[in-house]
């Protein structure tokens, strides 16, 4: 079994949820009292909503970096990032790395292309939804990427922050959330991605029946398990060549 090094804290919420899955993921696979061998930095969201706010990626990623070696240092075999939006900054932390660093947006590609995906709604924080970094790493894998209308957007990334990343579920947040992801279908989307690793927590395929969604930290995570006991290799091969 590779250990698991994972770069956490952004935020807690969504660290503890990576945790969880990671360990229930090798449980399913091993059975008994298996678990996975992981290693954990949980940096300070403060400093990271910081970066986010001002829009300090350098910053960012001269921050994380430093962290992301530690867990290297401390016996990672490969490194994931508990977060989609610090994803902005992932060239720059693999360039700083020996192990390789898997990328959430390519677990979650690989999903909806298995499933004959091309066009995907996408939610997340603004720089997500709005930025080239993680829409082009889909175009990449050939799947075009839906946004919601601008003021969509901005409520959409205040609930995560004001919201999601203090554990606040709210019903009146969900409802909204449902009512943006069905325009995106509504405008052609195959299945919405759900961008920020704390969505899952608001929304569920219950929440949306007929529309596929994609979690981000469930595939993420998924994807960290079947490296680490060796049923996936770190590339980009689609899942249906692997074992």
């Amino acid at each position: 079994m590779k250990t698991i090094g994972v770069l956490g804290g952004m935020s807690s919420v969504a660290s503890a949820e990576y945790y969880r899955r990671i360990n229930e993921g090798v449980n399913a696979h091993l059975g008994g009292h298996s678990a996975a061998e992981v290693v954990l930095y949980s940096v300070d969201f403060g400093v990271i909503e910081g970066f986010i706010r001002d829009e300090q990626w350098d910053q960012a990623a001269e921050y994380l970096a430093v962290l992301a070696r530690r867990l290297e240092q401390a016996g990672a075999d490969f490194v994931i990032m508990a977060t989609n939006t610090m994803h902005r900054v992932f060239d720059e932390l693999q360039d700083a790395l020996g192990i390789p660093l898997i990328h959430i947006v390519d677990a979650t590609a690989e999903a909806a292309i298995a499933e004959g995906a091309n066009i995907l709604g996408l939610l997340g924080t603004a720089p997500v939804m709005e930025a080239d970094f993680y829409r082009a790493r889909f175009a990449d894998h050939g799947i075009e990427v839906l946004v919601p209308s601008e003021q969509d957007r901005g409520l959409v990334h205040r609930v995560i922050f004001e919201q999601l990343t203090h554990g606040i579920i709210d019903d009146q947040s969900r409802r909204e959330y449902q009512r943006i992801m069905g325009d995106l279908v509504a405008r052609g989307a195959q299945g919405v991605v759900l961008g920020c690793t704390e969505i899952s927590l608001l929304v569920t395929a219950a929440d949306m029946p007929g529309t596929v969604l994609y979690d981000t930290t469930a595939l993420h995570a998924d994807r960290a398990v079947r490296v680490s006991l060796g049923l996936q290799p770190l590339g980009k091969e689609p899942l249906s060549q692997v074992g």
